[in-house]
Parts: C-alpha cells; sequence; structure tokens
C-alpha cells in the first residue's frame, strides 16, 4: 500500500516542489553510471553525505545539507519524489515559495542531526531526501488532516485505488518510523528511521506558525481539517480489451 496522489490540488504553481524534484533527478543521473562501482561511488558519498562519525570528530558539516539531494536507487529517488510531488505543492501553497524552501532545507539539516544523535560513531554514509520528505509530511497533517489519500492497493493480482485520510495514513507512517526506530538499533538498520523521525516531528512543529496565521483551529473547524478549496475529482475510464467469459 503507497498513497500515489490527493485531492488536494493547488492554488499556485508549486515551482520550489517541481524544482527540488528536477534537482533532485539531475543530480542521481550524474552519477548514476558509477552507481554499481564502490571505488568510484563511495569517495562521492563520502564527500557528499553524512558520514557521522567524521560529524561527531569535528568535520563534515556540510554533509548534513548535501546529503538530502543524493539518493542510493532509482526506487529509493522515485519514493521520495512521489512523495514530495503529493504532499510538498500544498505547503508550499500555504507557506509560500521562498518559505517553503528554507522550511524544506532546515527540515532536512535537522533530521540528518536527528539520524546522527541516533547512531554518531557511525562510518557509514546517510543519504536521501527522506528526512527533508519526513518533514513536508508532517506540515501536510497539521494542516490537512482530512485531505483524501489515494492509496494504491496491491495483493497478488489485486489492484485497487483506495480513498483514505490523511490522518490515517501519515499517523501509520509515522507510526511504523517510531516502532522501526526504537525496535532496530540505528548501529544495524539500513534505513535512517531517526531521520524520519526528526523530520516529521520538525514539520509538524515548524509549520505551527503557518497553522495559525491561516486561523488555528477556526482553518480546521471551517472545513473540517479538510482542504479549504474544492477537491480534485478523479474519474477512470473502463479498459477497450474484451472480456474473454470460459
Amino acid at each position: 500500500m503507497f498513497p500515489i496522489r490527493d485531492h488536494n490540488p493547488s492554488l499556485r504553481f508549486p515551482y520550489i516542489t517541481y524544482g527540488l524534484i528536477l534537482i533532485n533527478t539531475f543530480i542521481f543521473v550524474s552519477y548514476w553510471p558509477i552507481l554499481g562501482d564502490p571505488s568510484k561511488i563511495n569517495p562521492l558519498f563520502q564527500n557528499w553525505a553524512l558520514v557521522p562519525a567524521s560529524i561527531k570528530e569535528g568535520g563534515a558539516y556540510l554533509g548534513l545539507l548535501t546529503s538530502i539531494f543524493f539518493h542510493g536507487s532509482f526506487m529509493h529517488l522515485l519514493g521520495n519524489m512521489l512523495f514530495l510531488h503529493i504532499y510538498g505543492d500544498n505547503l508550499e501553497d500555504k507557506m509560500g515559495h521562498f518559505w517553503f524552501l528554507i522550511f524544506y532545507l532546515f527540515a532536512g539539516v535537522f533530521a540528518n542531526f536527528a539520524q546522527f544523535a541516533a547512531d554518531p560513531y557511525s562510518n557509514v554514509p546517510v543519504i536521501g531526501a527522506s528526512g527533508a520528505v519526513a518533514a513536508v509530511m508532517g506540515g501536510y497533517l497539521l494542516l490537512f488532516p482530512k485531505a483524501r489519500i489515494d492509496i494504491l492497493f496491491i495483493f497478488v493480482i489485486i489492484f485497487k485505488i483506495i480513498p483514505i485520510r490523511a490522518w490515517v495514513v501519515l499517523g501509520i507512517w509515522f507510526v511504523l518510523q517510531l516502532y522501526n526506530g526504537l525496535a532496530v538499533p540505528a548501529s544495524v538498520s539500513s534505513i535512517a528511521y531517526w531521520a524520519h523521525i526528526g523530520g516529521f516531528v520538525f514539520g509538524v512543529v515548524a509549520t505551527f506558525t503557518t497553522w495559525k496565521k491561516l486561523g488555528g483551529k477556526k482553518f480546521w473547524s471551517k472545513n473540517h481539517g479538510a482542504p479549504d478549496h474544492k477537491e480534485a475529482t478523479y474519474s477512470f475510464t473502463r479498459t477497450n480489451i474484451p472480456k474473454v467469459r470460459k
């Protein structure tokens, strides 16, 4: 089960959201040819990724920021950019282009610092936009807890799209991150759960000012936690492939 879109159209063109997606994609494509060559890719990640042990020794602080623009695989990139696309445009719409960019960059640094705090002696490079994207998800949850999110449900040969409220989707996601972060030691986990947790919490807290400007509880009560404009609707057409009976 994973989200594919929301019913919350942005009222302004999300320049920053699309720009971040393009930058992340361009950077990934630039080193994709050497991704399978450890002798070439490892030095690149050591220079630009977050290496907690290097931070502990008093250096490589730039990695707290630059690491959020690197990804370890195409699916890693696709997952993060899909989530950024779904939730980022609405947050950018409410915060404004400039402040959304500042929010995103600071969220990435804070999320990486949370991962560093969980395992400060690790020499394993940490990369990915997950922490910054998690902050976007946290901010979205605060502003639009009852927005509808379309979830693609796949079970063997069953494919179904199910609309679910944002507080359910994002709440379950955060609980899973928290559970895994507490259950799996950061030193042995291949996923930066504490970056996800730290980023999500940062997102909720940092979006509080925007929520207050919009009216706080009045903003919620006016639309019952749903978007404050007409929701998007999607329709499906039947396939032209004829049904073959037994």
